[in-house]
């Protein structure tokens, strides 16, 4: 059995490949949803020495210290790493069947995070998506690449639905999830087992199916 390493670089190249057809053709693909971040698959960007590895305990503190300083520091949400437990058992919470627990790293140094809770039902709950400021934008592509991964690995699980819950000061976040396909749904629309957040006043979902 193919590695999911190479499982997802052969689906990685079956998108670029869609992609790049469309582009020739002027007509969108069954898949163009997954190119319509701020950037497109193959270009060539300064992202090139940023790589997505799964989870390794050996970044759990830069983990950590880079999504709180992003929640509290930057924006000010009332909440500490003691109010997130799952962050020092990464493992058991999230890299369990269809979830899993990403980093983006840049000279050996964590610089975003992503995350999936499988809830059943060919169904995961998108989870801790945070990007330090300084790789942020389509010049460094790092949130897109990022789902890439997440996309890529949903679509060899089976997974039929993405959903997310978020707050209403991460704007951009709201926008990069609309960009790539996200639709805003009520709170009464999410799945039972959905592990909603007290502080989430926004949601969204993704469905592999449409």
């Amino acid at each position: 059995m193919l590695s999911f390493r190479t499982q997802r670089s052969v689906v990685r190249n079956l998108l670029a490949k869609q992609t790049l057809e469309a582009k020739d053709s002027r007509l969108p693909t069954a898949d163009s949803r997954f190119t319509i971040a701020d950037c497109q698959p193959n270009q060539q960007h300064p992202m090139s020495s940023t790589e997505i590895i799964e989870y390794d305990l050996q970044y759990q503190q830069e983990t950590i210290d880079l999504i709180v300083g992003i929640q509290a520091g930057e924006f000010g949400v009332p909440i500490t790493a003691e109010d997130q437990p799952d962050l020092r058992n990464v493992h058991a919470f999230y890299q369990q069947r269809n979830g899993n627990f990403w980093l983006a790293i840049d000279n050996n140094k964590v610089v975003g995070t992503i995350a999936l809770i499988d809830i059943d039902n060919n169904q995961v709950a998108l989870r801790k998506m945070f990007v330090h400021p300084d790789y942020r934008g389509k010049d460094k592509a790092v949130a897109w690449q990022l789902m890439q991964e997440v996309f890529a690995w949903c679509r060899l699980k089976g997974v039929k639905e993405i959903f997310l819950g978020t707050i209403s000061q991460f704007q951009a976040a709201h926008r990069f999830y609309e960009k790539n396909g996200f639709r805003e749904i009520k709170k009464e629309q999410l799945p039972p087992a959905f592990p909603a957040m007290p502080l989430d006043i926004i949601f969204y979902t993704y469905s592999f199916d449409k």
